[in-house]
């Protein structure tokens, strides 16, 4: 379970080669397979798209799909399609088995907006009252709440920034669990919110705003809040 932990893509591959030196492009058992969460599938998915040219970020939000009604905290990736002049979303966790389990009605290789909310769409849904914040977050320990997802922005904002951290990386301006939120935090996550629903549109703000907000900008030491220590990044 330790290699859920693993953050860069580099240590991935080094872990998946060690236990088995094939090209990549061949099945691997179940026990000489890489132990990872929805970052990791999304982390290796959009450095292949970049090794091969094709823009890729990750994108942090949630899952319409894994346990509804509610919302549950997930990271996947989204390419540039240049026929269509436009960022196409990819779940590349949901395999053949998950979607017949889960018997999704959408493609995995284009996931409908309205299945996977950004971070920034699911903190103004809520902002309209047009969502409810408690259905958002992660069902273990259930952590829901407005503060769940102004940590989602956070991460979302460090993505776009092609920093693509763990779920669990805790650092800057991300509220304890639980907090309710103070009008300054508000009118901080309104900013961020509005900036990430058109990252293309802001992208010089996002990366001056990034670099100059400590809040923001990930330290070379984030707490690991499923380890309960913290770790250089």
């Amino acid at each position: 379970m330790s290699e859920s932990h693993i953050r860069s893509l580099d240590r991935m591959l080094d872990r998946l080669l060690t236990e088995d030196i094939r090209p990549l492009t061949e099945a691997r058992p179940p026990e000489k397979r890489l132990v990872g969460v929805c970052n990791h599938f999304a982390v290796l998915m959009v450095g292949m798209l970049r090794a091969k040219g094709v823009p890729a970020r990750a994108r942090w939000g949630f899952g319409s799909y894994f346990n509804p009604p509610f919302f549950e905290d997930h990271v996947l990736g989204e390419y540039w399609n240049a026929d269509e002049s436009g960022w196409i979303r990819v779940d590349a966790q949901l395999d053949e088995v998950f979607r017949k389990a889960a018997k999704l009605d959408f493609d995995p290789l284009d996931v409908p907006a309205d299945r996977f909310l950004i971070a920034g769409d699911a903190w103004g849904l809520c902002r309209a009252g047009q969502a409810d914040p408690s259905k958002f977050g992660i069902f273990k320990g259930d952590l829901r709440g407005l503060w769940f997802i102004g940590c989602s922005l956070i991460k979302d904002v460090a993505a776009l920034n092609k920093m693509e951290m763990l779920p669990w990386d805790v650092w800057g301006a991300m509220p304890a669990p639980g907090t309710q939120l103070r009008e300054d935090q508000i009118r901080y996550f309104d900013r961020l919110a509005a900036l990430t629903r058109a990252p293309d549109d802001f992208f010089e703000e996002l990366r001056r705003l990034y670099e100059s907000d400590d809040r923001l900008r990930v330290p070379a030491t984030v707490f690991n809040a499923m380890l309960e220590r913290h770790q250089v990044v």
